[in-house]
C-alpha cells in the first residue's frame, strides 16, 4: 500500500475525521484501507464470522463491540476466513485472540488489545448501522484508511 494517512490529511484537513489513538495494530498488514462494512455486537461473534465469510475484497469491517476486554471477538481462523474472502482489514473496539497467528495473515486487524477467552454464539447482533468510537462515526459505505499513524475516514474515496 502506497499512502500515507498523515498525507491523506493534510490533503483533505477538514474534510476527514481522525480516529483517537486508542487501538493497536496485529494484523500482517500495518497499512489498509476499504469502504467501511459495520457491525455492532456484545461479547458474541457469530455476525462476525458470517460476514467475513462473505466477499470482502475492497472492504473493511468495523466492529463496535462495546468496547469489551472481557473476550475476544476475532481468533485466527475467522482472521483466516477473512483473508481467503479478500477483506482489507478488520476494526474492532474491543478484543481479538491468536495475536501471534493474526500477525502472520496478509489482512489488517486493529483492536483494543488481546484476550484467549473466546465469545459465545447467541446470533445477536445489527449490521449496517453508523457506530460512534474513538471520536469518530462510521458510516457504512464510507471509506477507511489505516497505517502506522493512525485511521482516518472519508465520506468519499482519497486514493
Amino acid at each position: 500500500m502506497n499512502f500515507l494517512t498523515t498525507d491523506l490529511y493534510d490533503a483533505n484537513e477538514g474534510q476527514v475525521q481522525v480516529m483517537l489513538p486508542l487501538l493497536q495494530s496485529y494484523g500482517g498488514r500495518p497499512r489498509f484501507f476499504g469502504q467501511i462494512v459495520t457491525l455492532k455486537l456484545f461479547e458474541d461473534n457469530t455476525l462476525v464470522r458470517e460476514v467475513l465469510g462473505t466477499p470482502g475484497a475492497g472492504k473493511v469491517l468495523v466492529i463496535d463491540g462495546g468496547g469489551s476486554l472481557r473476550c475476544a471477538l476475532l481468533g485466527d481462523q475467522i482472521a483466516e476466513l477473512a483473508v481467503k474472502n479478500q477483506w482489507e482489514g478488520v476494526v474492532i473496539w474491543g478484543c481479538i485472540r491468536d495475536s501471534v497467528a493474526i500477525h502472520q495473515l496478509d489482512i489488517g486487524v486493529r483492536a483494543l488489545a488481546t484476550n484467549p477467552k473466546k465469545s459465545v454464539k447467541r446470533g445477536e447482533g445489527q449490521q449496517s448501522l453508523t457506530l460512534c468510537f474513538g471520536d469518530v462515526s462510521f458510516t457504512p459505505g464510507e471509506w477507511l484508511y489505516a497505517d502506522e499513524d493512525g485511521v482516518l475516514l472519508s465520506p468519499t474515496p482519497l486514493l
